[in-house]
């Protein structure tokens, strides 16, 4: 069998898994889902679905839970899962915290953890923006000061998505003031709920309480939970960060979804006509699906170098902006095609199992949808941290 017809038979396996396996809650909470992180329940669920079959870390080593596919074959499961609009699991496990336990962490740690984030038994939230540094890493100021065989933590972290759903945490804190600023951090794990701890959900643009945020008051953590060593958190996290921005598959999703725009542009009105008959919108669209091309062959040119050995290096940063910013225009270009029907605001109506409303699943995602990508180009260090990353590269030659 050539190499394009295996990929091919795996990519209709990877069809009719879904086809046999998705339930209709999951398949409404990946239509549903107005940002990265899809509902909660629905997400979980498709994850321990994933698990059962083995296929919900594909790129961890096989030893730890990974399928042990190429990276064509990844790239070919992400396609149809988003073609099939499954919701995405969500990264915290999988593809923060799992890789810097799997990069830095004690045997214990591996033993203990690994196969309860592949699971979903236990969920993790991300404590690493604080009030006064979001983007800026080495600015936190969340303390950990040693007593014992314990760290005693005060201070707070923001924008930790689903913190409220999470059993633990992984956290950058401040261990020492001595040094430049990105040598005092220390990478910890942590349950939630413990003592002096304290999650306050904060109410997005979009309406939903994504974001929270986390207040700790003379929190006792063992020594025993720290990945790396005391003062190197700082390695831990950029480990983690390119492994968040390397291996992208945005284009794998932004291809399918404009080609659904597509679609919606194509119907016709109450009145005969077609959005797409507008020679202006339609320009607007085929430079969109030019664009969404072009972040998926970027990927693919990274992956390919991924496949020989080759760090992702400022090309993480180049795809994290190219992707985000694609995004952006696809949720403004999506608004524009929904119209005034898009201004209802229903949030009732984005539940799962709500009862049918009057507006279309398309008139009532696209406005939040909108709202949430404004903070694509913040969120996993802003677009403005990866234009000086890329500058350093140029200038370093």
């Amino acid at each position: 069998m050539t190499e394009d017809r295996s990929l091919e038979a795996f990519r209709d396996e990877v069809r009719a898994f879904i086809r046999e396996s998705a339930t209709e809650e999951i398949r409404e909470a990946g239509r549903k889902t107005t940002s990265v992180f899809a509902p909660f329940k629905q997400a979980m669920a498709w994850q321990r679905i994933l698990a059962d079959k083995g296929w919900v870390a594909p790129s961890w080593p096989q030893e730890y839970g990974g399928t042990g596919w190429s990276l064509e074959q990844r790239y070919v499961f992400a396609q149809e899962c988003n073609r099939a609009q499954m919701p995405p699991i969500l990264p915290q496990n999988l593809q923060m915290v799992g890789p810097a336990i799997l990069g830095f962490g004690s045997d214990a740690q591996k033993e203990e953890l690994l196969p309860r984030m592949l699971s979903g038994e236990d969920f993790w939230c991300q404590g690493y923006s604080e009030p006064g540094a979001g983007s800026d890493l080495a600015a936190l100021k969340c303390r950990a000061d040693r007593d014992g065989d314990d760290y005693i933590l005060n201070g707070s972290k923001i924008w930790t998505t689903y913190a409220q759903h999470a059993n633990k945490m992984f956290a950058l804190v401040r261990t020492s003031s001595e040094g430049k600023p990105q040598q005092g951090i220390t990478f910890l794990l942590l349950d939630m709920g413990l003592p002096g701890m304290e999650v306050r959900p904060i109410l997005g643009l979009d309406g939903a309480p994504e974001q929270c945020e986390v207040f700790f008051s003379d929190v006792r953590v063992p020594c025993a939970n720290r990945v790396g060593e005391e003062n190197e958190g700082w390695t831990v996290a950029k480990y983690v960060l390119e492994f968040e921005r390397g291996g992208s598959t945005m284009g794998a999703w932004l291809v399918p979804a404009v080609e659904r725009l597509r679609e919606q542009c194509e119907q016709v009105d109450e009145l005969g006509q077609r959005r797409l008959d507008d020679p202006v919108l339609a320009r607007r669209l085929e430079a969109l699906e030019i664009e969404a091309l072009a972040v998926e062959h970027t990927e693919k040119r990274v992956n390919a170098g991924l496949k020989h050995g080759q760090n992702p290096g400022p090309m993480a940063s180049l795809l994290k902006i190219l992707g985000t910013e694609v995004m952006q225009r696809f949720s403004e270009l999506q608004l524009e095609v929904t119209g005034l029907r898009s201004l209802v605001y229903d949030p009732g109506a984005l539940e799962i199992g709500a009862a049918p409303s009057d507006f279309s699943e398309d008139e009532l995602l696209a406005m939040p949808y909108y709202m949430n990508t404004r903070a694509a180009s913040i969120y996993a260090g802003s677009n403005e941290v990866q234009r000086s990353l890329l500058a350093k590269a140029v200038m370093a030659g």
